[in-house]
């Protein structure tokens, strides 16, 4: 079985690395890089789509960057327990007529022994901004 470090039980310094790997992963927009931190059975909800297992998840990142451009994702620790972690996120992208968005949600986020990734809540809002009002 594939280990992604950091384990659980988490720390706050290991939580905040967990953080930090997951962000830099989206941040690639590399679906299959992402999809490998998930169980193969991995549950989802994001916003109002729930998702289950790798393939999905590859099929919905592949579409979802199909339609949100220049993609900048920023993720912040809220809290953590032993194989749990809370994140606090926002994003910023264009869609294509050239509108900027700036999205942002909570996670949380359930870890199975070998650190993937079992399940994944995600509430997200977005706001349409001025291209001038982005900062990520």
């Amino acid at each position: 079985m594939n280990k992604k470090y950091p384990l659980p039980p988490f720390t706050l310094e290991t939580a905040k690395q967990k953080i930090q790997i997951a962000e830099d992963a989206w941040n690639s927009q590399n679906p299959e890089k992402i999809s490998s931190a998930y169980t193969l059975d991995s549950e989802w909800r994001n916003r109002s789509t729930f998702v289950n297992g790798r393939e999905e998840i590859i099929k919905f990142l592949t579409d979802k960057w199909k339609k949100e451009f220049d993609y900048k994702l920023k993720k912040e620790y809220w809290a953590h327990s032993k194989n749990r972690i809370a994140v606090r996120f926002e994003y910023e992208y264009r869609n294509k007529d050239g509108k900027w968005f700036r999205a942002y949600g909570n996670e949380n986020w359930e870890f199975d022994e070998n650190g993937l990734m079992e399940k994944r809540y995600a509430s997200i809002n977005d706001l349409e901004i001025c291209e001038s009002d982005r900062y990520l």
